[in-house]
Parts: structure tokens; C-alpha cells; sequence
């Protein structure tokens, strides 16, 4: 085995969002950029433990700071998702994406029909809940990649791949 970790297939985590909401900042250096999360699944990978099946409820939101020098942006996601045996989640990641032209298209509303490639954006995952059959959940390190995905007349979706840091 290796002294490194590495990735366990846990989760795909599609997040539908809107267009970002310019709030600004009159105490940093970069401003707040506030994406309304819409919608969205949480969905185990064959064979994860626990199997999830969830939808995102209620409002979330990422917000978004980019770096002084414009090639990264810092993210900070909140939302709940409720499973299809009703139990309710609190899933927050963390993370960072390369700004290349893609993904400033993205940002800006100029993408057209356009999916960015995995590689530019990852994350952390972290759950809270008070249901016990997903409780282990808050014990384990999660770790994804993502791309976004726009389509003329479509809400864009962010869809991350998320894997359990296992021992290697």
C-alpha cells in the first residue's frame, strides 16, 4: 500500500446555477460574487456506502471571491439536500477553479453551448445531519473535480465528480 491517499468514487454532484449576483466589497481587495445555487443531485457511485439519492431543497449559494491577479476563484458553497427516504443534509464544499477563457465565459454569460473539462475546478466536500443512517458521513474527507456545462437557453450546471480519500 502507499503512504499516499487516494480516491474512492463516492458521489456525482450536479449543482444547477444562476446567473452571479455582483455584491462587491468595501473591506477586500476583490469583490463578492454571490451564484444562487437552483437545484441540483446528489447521487452515491455504484458500490459507495451510504447510497444516497438526493435533491437540493430550499435556497444555497456559492460565494465566489477571485484572486487580485484574475486567474483563480475562491469558492465557499452552502445547501441542504433532502434523500429519497427523507432525511436531510447540509452539504458544503469548498475549493478553487483556474479561470481560463472557458470558464470566464462561463461567468460572464458568453459561453454559448460549452462544457469546460474536468482539471480547472476542485473542491471539498464536507456533510452535516441529524440522521443516523448518513452520519458517518461527517467522519469521512471528500475530494472532487468539476467542470460546468452551458447550454443556450439552459440554467449553467456545475457537475463535480467527488471521491472518499481513502488509505492508498
Amino acid at each position: 500500500m502507499s503512504e499516499f491517499p487516494s480516491a474512492q468514487p463516492a458521489f456525482t454532484l450536479l449543482v444547477t446555477i444562476d446567473a452571479p449576483l455582483a455584491v462587491g466589497s468595501a473591506s477586500r481587495t476583490t469583490s463578492l460574487q454571490v451564484v444562487p445555487m437552483t437545484g441540483g443531485t446528489l447521487k452515491s457511485a455504484e458500490g459507495f456506502t451510504p447510497a444516497i439519492d438526493a435533491e437540493f431543497v430550499g435556497v444555497g449559494n456559492d460565494y465566489i471571491h477571485a484572486d487580485p491577479d484574475g486567474k483563480h476563484l475562491r469558492l465557499d458553497a452552502h445547501g441542504v439536500v433532502k434523500t429519497k427516504d427523507e432525511a436531510l443534509i447540509y452539504v458544503k464544499y469548498s475549493g478553487v477553479v483556474t479561470l481560463t477563457d472557458a470558464e470566464r465565459a462561463i461567468f460572464t454569460g458568453q459561453a454559448g453551448d460549452l462544457s469546460t473539462p474536468f482539471g480547472n475546478s476542485f473542491i471539498h466536500v464536507t456533510f452535516e445531519t441529524g440522521d443516523e443512517r448518513y452520519k458517518e458521513l461527517e467522519n469521512r474527507v471528500f475530494v472532487g473535480q468539476g467542470r460546468f456545462i452551458a447550454e443556450k437557453g439552459k440554467p449553467v450546471v456545475v457537475d463535480y465528480r467527488v471521491g472518499q480519500v481513502v488509505h492508498g
